[in-house]
């Protein structure tokens, strides 16, 4: 276990950094990502900034600051435009590329920096030998979410955005670039199709849609993307890197669809949208980087993180969402935790994506940038949160922090989803945070931990304590 306890999200609860890209430099995992706000109205309002923690301690977070404001491209000097999912490389000579595209324009944009933290400062725009701009020359389809892989001179840069119904989008597509890490020397070339190419290619159901992403497993490339049903990050295998990917499978799903474990494989567990990450050993494990949503909304994601199983023949199990991901194993089973790091979060439906009217959510007080820690608002009667896992040993009482008009409401405690009632902790309408607990006879062992809400109004849920 590390050395602080590590949860999901990873990054304090106030922080909204999605489209994780998890890199190992030195002796730290350091992630990019693009830059959402609490409360936002589109995606990825802010400025690039980075984390980063020791790879022996993954629940001890540093903030590094900004390493790239969104105004630093000539492109975007009014600050006018987004900064969407960046990536970085270490390119031949040593130093970090940032690899990134804005919201209005559809050709791609580097950075660099001399360390991994930045600050990062404007190097060039990617394109051809005769400096025609990648996406701008006939037949080139517009730039999306880079993804880069640099060995030895060359580097190979992968983009792309394919909506359904849309013929004008082929799919994943790549290039090499050359060890100025800006000019094209191989033409654009499909590497996964998207969902109007998909048919007879194996990739049914899971073609590509966004969020490219390249790592290289024991010889071999691995193609990470978020497909067409936009929740899932799967992936594809190839021997080469421009060439012959084959579908692997799914990495994980910010719903936990396709996981049968604990439940009916087709049935949700929480509320999803569209999903960006990739994969990083770390420690000798691997771990998927992902998103969820926060604040009922597509716009103010989070970043979570869990292990993955590597199998014999280079496959990837997919991986089932949890509360403790970084943590290496189960949280402790007698302390207080934070609503905020619930997993599953759903109402009697088990909605597949964001917009059930009434459905509850996590969120925080203030304003973007406020430290104010998160919680679940808008538990209403059905309404479950579900939190795994934890190291159970003696503990005979559940109590929850709640506030809000809770009208003769309850939280009943199970460790499954549909499991047996093991204490119903009664509640009261309270404009403050206040606890109530009852006492639970929680066995013994690796446990979940489900709360159901039960009664009128709705209720905000802060935190619940095991003891």
């Amino acid at each position: 276990m590390s050395a602080k306890q590590a949860f999901n999200p990873y990054l304090p609860s106030w922080e909204y950094i999605p489209d994780g890209e998890p890199y190992v430099f030195g002796d730290r995992v350091y992630v990019y990502g693009s830059h959402d706000f609490f409360n936002g109205y589109v995606f990825c309002m802010g400025d690039y900034v980075c984390w980063s923690a020791p790879v022996d301690d993954l629940g001890n977070w540093r903030y590094e600051g900004v390493i790239y404001p969104r105004n630093a491209d000539p492109l975007n000097k009014e600050g006018k435009m987004c900064l969407y999912a960046p990536d970085v490389t270490v390119g031949p000579d040593g130093r970090y590329y940032l690899y990134y595209v804005l919201d209005k324009i559809s050709i791609v944009s580097v950075a660099v920096s001399d360390t991994p933290a930045g600050r990062y400062e404007f190097y060039g725009y990617v394109h051809y030998p005769d400096g025609t701009r990648l996406g701008e020359r006939e037949g080139d389809e517009p730039q999306f979410d880079p993804g880069v892989l640099t060995e030895g001179d060359r580097t190979y840069l992968y983009t792309g955005f394919c909506g359904r119904g849309d013929k004008s989008r082929t799919g994943a597509r790549a290039v090499t670039l050359d060890k100025d890490m800006l000019t094209v020397i191989t033409d654009p070339v499909l590497i996964v199709p998207g969902s109007e190419y998909s048919a007879g290619t194996g990739y049914e159901g899971h073609a590509f849609f966004e969020a490219s992403s390249i790592r290289k497993v024991k010889g071999r490339y691995y193609f990470i993307y978020s497909s067409e049903v936009m929740h899932e990050l799967c992936y594809a295998v190839s021997d080469e890197p421009l060439r012959g990917f084959k579908y692997g499978g799914v990495l994980v799903s910010n719903t936990d669809l396709h996981i049968s474990s604990y439940k009916p494989a087709e049935l949700p567990m929480a509320m999803g949208a569209n999903n960006h990450g990739s994969i990083e050993q770390i420690n000798g494990e691997w771990y998927i980087f992902y998103h969820r949503h926060t604040n009922g909304t597509w716009y103010s994601r989070q970043g979570c993180a869990e292990k993955l199983t590597l199998n014999e023949d280079g496959s990837f199990e997919q991986a089932m969402i949890t509360s403790c991901g970084l943590n290496g194993g189960p949280l402790e089973g007698r302390r207080e935790y934070p609503a905020y790091i619930a997993c599953n979060l759903f109402t009697e439906k088990h909605s597949l994506y964001l917009g059930e009217p009434g459905a509850p959510k996590i969120t925080q007080d203030g304003r973007d940038g406020d430290e104010e820690p998160g919680y679940i608002a808008g538990m209403c009667e059905g309404c479950t949160a579900g939190f795994k896992f934890f190291d159970c040993k003696g503990v005979h009482r559940v109590s929850v922090t709640t506030r809000g008009y809770a009208f003769g409401g309850s939280f009943e405690v199970r460790t499954k989803w549909d499991g047996e009632v093991l204490a119903v902790i009664n509640i009261d309408s309270t404009n403050v945070w206040e606890t109530f607990s009852a006492e639970a006879a929680i066995p013994d062992g690796v446990n979940a931990i489900y709360l159901t809400y039960r009664g009128g109004g709705t209720a905000m849920l802060k935190s619940f304590t095991l003891e």
